[in-house]
């Protein structure tokens, strides 16, 4: 309370209104006597009006009206004007009963009066912010506008919310440089309609024409959901005019959606994969890690720095952050230290297959949730180093499962990749052991491990994007290992928030896979990429086929012949229903009975694997290791995984 009556203006705000609660008054009698009030009801006027006053201010008090900015006044605040409005409206007529049952007060004043102080009080507000929003230029009076200052003129795609929150930031907010001639967009219904005095120019494929005729000097693309389809076209005809094209970012990628000036930046390439705002339950999620102790391995890398950031929003207990990259832990720690000073943020620098550090860290921080993150990923790298995959995608994965059987670990999320089906390289196969390995815990341990396939993620460190990008900036060539080559991809922000998610759904057993959409032509990203940095692709930026890497597929695939897929509680997250082809490595419950059968029918043509013999097989595939022989860990992987086609086998 004394904040409020402390803030600036508030005295003259108070004594307009008590001027104005007065006036309502005295007009409401003067409109019931046609202009003149007779002696008669002079007296129930006087006593009436220094009870009025003191009522409806204590009413607007209460219901907040001074606590609001007049220059952003909204629908919200109508709404608590009138409740004030009525409430104190019915206290002064609960006083004229209580005194004279409306002897000498006629009814009709008070209905008058109600609507009086209502359009005085709003048409106040109203207009004042109608005065300062002027400020601002063509929005409000031109007389009032600030006369000098260079603007650019801008085109808005999109009549949508995302394009109204926008148009509203640049109306309030003097600093905004920008003056908007219109909106262009596809609902043919919106068409010289105006938002906020704005009006819809024509369709998008008006663009050119619009431009041309109303001096355009940037685009922004105001759209917070449209297909691959859909933004590569918008993006396509903005970009053909020749102007900055600029854009929002998903809403994923702004807080709780909200559309803010500052966060126009220019086009991306996920922005062209039309990838939809990832819903979560945000309850469910939170009910696993809220107050808990959670461990990342591989903490600091794309995926798991990103998990890292996500999981500190729903408020753990502690984060243990596990990475064997010095630099990038140390730079994860700081960030997150930065931006949560009271977080207990505890870095581990060591390999995940260190038998002598890790039980350690388990021992000391006792995780409760473990989100396994840490792999070897680069396919041919792992082929010229197969030794590398088993000792930290294999051994570590073995390592971080046993501890977490032992030590009680209540939940444990293993990252996959899409590369562990039908695998033709040695980081697939390794990955797809990993997921093996983690159900064979959950058969004999009755643990609570789950693991997340998912295919390329953009931006990722050394994914293909960042290379094209920096093949684009030396002016080329972009190199293509084969032009029909085609992966699946999303967001990092989307992946690690359906992680987190596909961690809150699961019982422990299940294989999830994220859905990716369509999978992309890695020549199609290629061009885009180059047009998006203001370059023609094969004109002035090569495109060079040099042919398949070893370990490498045009295709990429999400299950494996034999699998298959179910809808889970969530849109954007499916569940395996059978494994690969007879292998009973799915959790052994009520739920599974129908997978168990379909594994029964095959059970006689393979045998079955179980912990005892992956452990034979991994130690193995240590020896080997150690012994640097890469034939003998391709032939004891094809082994383990009879689809695993590794090239020269």
């Amino acid at each position: 309370m004394l904040k409020t009556l402390r803030r600036p203006n508030f005295w003259i705000v108070f004594l307009a209104d008590a001027v104005l609660v007065a006036l309502s008054l005295y007009f409401a009698y003067l409109i019931r006597f046609d202009g003149s009030i007779t002696r008669e009801y002079i007296g129930g006027f006087l006593f009436i009006l220094p009870w009025a006053i003191p009522i409806k201010l204590a009413s607007f008090f209460f219901f907040g009206l001074y606590k609001g900015m007049w220059r952003y006044t909204g629908i919200y605040d109508l709404e608590n004007l009138i409740k004030a409005c009525l409430v104190g409206s019915g206290i002064i007529v609960f006083i004229i009963v209580v005194k004279s049952r409306f002897f000498g007060f006629p009814r009709s004043v008070f209905i008058i009066d109600l609507l009086l102080t209502f359009l005085f009080v709003t048409g106040a507000r109203v207009g004042i912010r109608l005065f300062l929003n002027s400020k601002n230029g063509p929005y409000g009076f031109p007389f009032f506008s600030r006369k000098g200052q260079a603007k650019e003129t801008v085109l808005i795609v999109g009549a949508g919310d995302a394009g109204e929150k926008l148009i509203r930031e640049i109306r309030d907010n003097p600093r905004i440089n920008y003056d908007v001639a219109g909106f262009v967009d596809d609902d043919k219904r919106k068409r010289n309609q105006t938002i906020h005095g704005v009006p819809v120019l024509g369709l998008l494929d008006d663009v050119k024409r619009i431009v041309d005729r109303k001096e355009i000097d940037e685009i922004i693309i105001a759209i917070s959901a449209a297909s691959a389809i859909e933004m590569r076209r918008i993006v396509g005809i903005c970009e053909a005019t020749g102007l900055p094209c600029k854009t929002l970012p998903g809403v994923g990628e702004l807080i709780e959606g909200k559309v803010s000036v500052r966060s126009i930046r220019n086009v991306r390439y996920e922005d062209l994969l039309g990838r939809r705002q990832v819903q979560l339950n945000l309850k469910q999620i939170g009910g696993y890690l809220a107050g808990k102790r959670v461990m990342v391995t591989g903490g600091s890398g794309s995926i798991g720095s990103e998990l890292c950031r996500q999981i500190v929003r729903f408020g753990p207990e502690k984060l243990i952050i596990v990475d064997i990259n010095e630099s990038g832990l140390f730079d994860m720690e700081m960030d997150l230290r930065a931006k949560l000073p009271d977080m207990e943020i505890v870095p581990v620098l060591s390999p995940i297959q260190d038998r002598h550090v890790m039980p350690r860290v388990f021992d000391r921080e006792k995780p409760e949730v473990v989100f396994h993150a840490a792999a070897y990923k680069h396919v041919p790298m792992l082929e010229m180093h197969p030794w590398e995959a088993v000792l930290n995608n294999i051994v570590g994965t073995q390592n971080i499962l046993e501890l977490c059987n032992s030590r009680n670990v209540r939940r444990c999320v293993v990252v996959s990749t899409d590369k562990a089906v039908r695998p033709t390289n040695v980081m697939g196969a390794s990955k797809r052991v990993s997921e093996l390995l983690a159900q064979l815990y959950v058969i004999e341990h009755g643990c609570q491990n789950m693991c997340v396939r998912f295919g390329n993620v953009v931006y990722s460190a050394g994914s293909v994007v960042p290379l094209f990008r920096k093949q684009i900036e030396k002016g080329g060539p972009v190199t293509l290992t084969h032009r029909d080559v085609m992966r699946y991809f999303m967001t990092i922000h989307e992946a690690s928030r359906l992680i987190l998610q596909a961690g809150a759904i699961g019982d422990g057993g299940e294989i999830f896979i994220l859905k990716m959409g369509d999978p992309i032509r890695i020549a199609d990203m290629a061009r885009d990429l180059i047009r998006l940095s203001g370059f023609e692709p094969d004109e002035e930026i090569e495109i060079k086929e040099i042919g398949l890497r070893p370990g490498e597929k045009l295709f990429e695939e999400l299950i494996t012949e034999g699998e298959g897929i179910q809808e889970t509680e969530h849109e954007e997250i499916m569940v395996l229903r059978a494994d690969d082809g007879g292998r009973k490595s799915e959790v052994r419950d009520q739920r599974t009975e129908d997978r168990e059968r379909r594994s029964e029918d095959t059970a006689e043509h393979k045998e079955e694997l179980t912990l005892k013999k992956m452990r034979k097989h991994i130690k193995r595939l240590v020896n080997y290791a150690e012994a640097g022989d890469g034939q003998k860990i391709r032939e004891e992987l094809k082994r383990i995984v009879p689809e695993y086609e590794p090239n020269g086998l």
